[in-house]
């Protein structure tokens, strides 16, 4: 019961991994601030999770409201003790092929909507001294996938994000958990964007035969509970290939040390 009482914000909670989460902390007894675009499916959500609940409806690349959100957020749960960046879109086609509009887009909600948010919480975690902010990256934010250059720059760059960030407030009483999926039973395929922007509209075989939303889930609050920095969910040939380029957790280590060693000081005196 790690997590009882205390308030998550899920982003992209009215589907798939999001959805699923969202019920799964609820079990828990987590207090749920749930985001999406679609208010009719998050109320269906909030209706079967049997704990408090707060809709925030928003386009995650509203940059502009996210501070207000913030505010509404905090207002109602008196701190956000979790933050999961959930939302995003994966791609199907060929660099080659690419409007670089889709890029843009890709990049925007995979990348720069999570990194909004994540700086816009990491205040009110910071004078409290504990929180937690989990990235869903993706096994593609590992090993670069063909037909998702976009998506795995995003998530790669998520990935990257996350890791420094702990490396800045691990010390001060925050978790920093970076999640990387495998194939899971969404419609993430189904709605990916191809060369022009539209959605693909058919899912991957892997996809539909993939890991059970649920069971993923348990893994993922299991994970986070035990303070895992890195949480891999996947199977066969993307389990190993996640595994391949997992981080040594005495990496992680040494480079969070380097905060506590004096490291901004000597930056900021040009002695690094």
């Amino acid at each position: 019961m790690t997590f009882s009482g205390q308030a998550a914000w899920i982003t992209g909670a009215s589907s798939g991994i999001g959805e699923a989460l969202a019920k799964g902390l609820a079990k828990q007894g987590a207090r749920l601030i749930l985001s999406g675009r679609n208010v009719a499916s998050l109320e269906e959500v909030a209706a079967v999770c049997t704990t408090d609940c707060l809709i925030l409806p928003f386009e995650t690349t509203d940059f502009a409201a996210i501070p207000p959100l913030v505010e509404r957020a905090e207002a109602w749960s008196g701190g956000i003790d979790l933050l999961v960046n959930n939302a995003g879109i994966s791609q199907r086609s060929l660099a080659a092929d690419t409007d670089f509009s889709v890029y843009e887009r890709i990049i925007a909600v995979d990348l720069l909507a999570p990194i909004a948010l994540t700086q816009a919480v990491l205040p009110g975690m910071l004078a409290r001294g504990n929180g937690r902010i989990a990235m869903i990256s993706s096994i593609a934010g590992k090993v670069g996938v063909p037909m998702r250059t976009g998506y795995c720059a995003a998530k790669f760059g998520l990935a990257g994000y996350g890791d420094a960030l702990r490396a800045e407030v691990g010390h001060l009483g925050l978790n920093v958990h970076n999640i990387y999926p495998g194939s899971v039973r969404t419609d993430v395929s189904r709605n990916a964007l191809t060369s022009d922007g539209s959605k693909r509209g058919v899912s991957d075989k892997v996809i539909d035969n993939g890991i059970k939303p649920e069971v993923a889930i348990a893994r993922i609050i299991e994970g986070m509970a035990a303070g895992a920095r890195e949480i891999i969910i996947a199977e066969g040939a993307e389990l190993a290939m996640g595994e391949a380029r997992r981080m040594p957790d005495d990496l992680i280590d040494q480079i969070g040390a380097f905060m506590q060693a004096g490291y901004v000081q000597r930056m900021n005196q040009g002695a690094e």
